[in-house]
């Protein structure tokens, strides 16, 4: 026999669906040729390294570089430098690409993958920093303008992912990690993302780091999934100021009826923006929810429902249709990290 549903159940449903439909078809802008670089282990592309085709790469380069990266385990710290936007780190599957590294200590410096340049585009990656608990280690730094990231899966225990600075967008990947594993100062919108806490206690999802009512940063995330192995708060405030907004999202009943922690400062409840939209599942309820936490209200959610919150219609591009060889150029012309 069909499962009934109540009038409400397909309001909410429709809403959700019409919103995912609004942010699928500005997806992406148009986007021109591009420089192909291919990275295969077996010796059967342009380089064996990622960071080789990174460096390859001219300084303050103006083209599109899409690097192609065949499937294996690439053990490698990545840093794709300042002067040099407009790459794209490409995999075929989520599972199939490995960047893995095993550090910690200094968020700055523990990074498996650090990226400084603005317009970086990474697809169907895993990045990982394996070193596990007992201290900060951070799988994925984004401290460059205008990044996405599409079908990631970015791995780690502490501090997984620096969402540092800058306008981001994550669609479709899934992040783990169980000590604030979203954390920085970003404008970031993670769209139908899965967040899994390894957390066993009240260890928080997000530790947002906005110190002033007038830095336009912040997490959003809209249409996501929570899971995790024990319990889990969805955030604590790094800044002053953060501000973390969940809606549409599905919370498991890992996340405990508060919801939200002070991180030991009550000064913070009267600055932090803490709220929730449209949730559902178990751990949506918000009867035991913190008092200084919230709900939007329609007309509050909506810049938080679409790309407009980073800018994002006018710089997230799709994957190149057209592409052209490396040239000497790039050969003669790369330069090191470091």
């Amino acid at each position: 026999m069909a499962p009934a549903f109540s009038s409400r159940d397909c309001i909410f449903v429709m809403t959700l669906f019409m919103f995912m439909l609004a942010s699928s078809r500005a997806d992406a802008v148009v986007t021109s040729t591009a420089v192909l670089i291919s990275v295969d282990q077996s010796g059967n592309g342009d380089y064996t390294k990622i960071q080789d085709a990174i460096d390859a790469v001219p300084s303050n380069n103006k083209e599109l570089v899409f690097i192609s990266v065949k499937p294996g385990v690439y053990a490698e710290k990545i840093l794709v430098p300042t002067d040099k936007p407009f790459i794209t780190i490409s995999g075929s599957k989520a599972n199939g690409v490995i960047i893995t590294w095993n550090d910690s200590g200094n968020i700055f410096e523990s990074p498996t993958v650090t990226l400084l340049a603005s317009d970086f585009v990474g697809r169907y990656l895993t990045i990982q920093n394996t070193f596990g608990s007992g201290a900060k280690a951070v799988a994925l730094r984004v401290s460059g303008d205008k990044a996405s990231f599409f079908g990631c899966r970015i791995l780690s225990y502490q501090d997984t992912l620096l969402d540092d600075t800058g306008r981001h967008y994550y669609k479709n990947c899934y992040i783990e990690g169980a000590v604030d594993f979203i954390f920085g100062n970003a404008a970031s919108l993670f769209e139908r993302c899965h967040l899994h806490t390894l957390s066993e206690g009240d260890a928080s999802i997000t530790a947002q780091r906005r110190e002033s009512p007038s830095e336009n940063t912040g997490f959003s995330f809209l249409g996501c999934k929570i899971t995790g192995i024990r319990t889990a708060m969805l955030g604590r405030p790094w800044g002053a100021y953060s501000r973390v907004i969940f809606a549409f999202t599905y919370m498991s009943n890992v996340i405990l009826p508060q919801g939200w922690d002070d991180w030991g400062d009550l000064s913070k409840q009267s600055t932090v923006f803490y709220r929730e939209y449209k949730c559902y599942g178990p751990g949506a309820n918000s009867r035991k929810r913190v008092e200084w936490s919230g709900k939007l209200t329609d007309s509050e959610a909506e810049i938080f429902l679409t790309k407009n919150m980073i800018g994002g219609k006018s710089w997230i591009r799709s994957t190149p249709t057209r592409f052209k060889k490396a040239s000497t150029v790039i050969s003669n012309n790369s330069t090191k990290h470091g």
